[in-house]
């Protein structure tokens, strides 16, 4: 299950892990920003939110990961 909100400065959406044969996660925070997204995890045992903050380019290189082989990619960003 999921949750998407749009804010003033951002877009937010969570995910929630609803089970199946193994133990459940956190709720994950990923907050789209102009400039970065955040991703966000609350850690019970330490109880401290621990916090990935992305470029725009590095969530391109991410999302085009998801897609590739193993290997080594340069996305080519060459402005128009």
């Amino acid at each position: 299950m999921f949750t998407i909100e749009h804010e003033f400065d951002a877009t937010i959406v969570t995910l929630v892990d609803e089970g199946g044969d193994l133990p459940l996660q956190g709720d994950i925070v990923i907050s789209a920003f102009e400039d970065c997204v955040t991703v966000e995890q609350f850690d019970p045992e330490t109880e401290e939110t621990a916090r990935i903050t992305l470029s725009l380019a590095q969530l391109a290189d991410l999302a085009a990961a998801l897609n590739l082989p193993e290997g080594s990619y340069r996305i080519d960003r060459a402005e128009s």
